[in-house]
């Protein structure tokens, strides 16, 4: 579900507007959705802190959304499940069969197959998986 009371966790949000990892947190800021850019490569996203990791923020993370290649997406769940983060969401091409299986074995709620833009624009419910 989205609910603008969560904090939101955009893995890999840069400053290349061009980039679809931008567009996504820039959409979701625009909304007054809680966000938060995570990306080792940034200081700061549209006047936000930038965090290098996860773990670096202070804040209660609800949902980690993933706007990465697959194979880093796996490795960020790792964190995400030490921290124990319940909540993933994989925009399209961010998830794997590996990253799905993690997150069914470490009982991490997971959303494919959604775009977070697209979704919030409609105003549904999300296609879950998970438990």
């Amino acid at each position: 579900m989205i609910d603008k009371k969560l904090i939101y966790a955009i893995i890999w949000a840069s400053n290349n507007q061009e980039k679809y990892w931008f567009k996504v947190f820039q959409d979701l800021l625009n909304a007054w959705y809680q966000v938060i850019p995570i990306n080792p490569n940034e200081k700061e996203i549209l006047w936000k802190k930038c965090y290098k990791k996860l773990s670096e923020c202070q804040s209660n993370i609800d949902v980690v959304i993933f706007v990465t290649q697959p194979q880093v997406s796996l490795e960020v769940l790792k964190e995400v499940n030490e921290l124990k983060i319940k909540n993933a969401r994989f925009q399209p091409w961010s998830e794997s069969p590996d990253a799905i299986n993690f997150c069914k074995l470490n009982w991490i709620n997971y959303t494919v197959n959604a775009c977070i833009m697209i979704e919030k624009s409609k105003n549904k419910n999300f296609q879950k998986g998970g438990h």
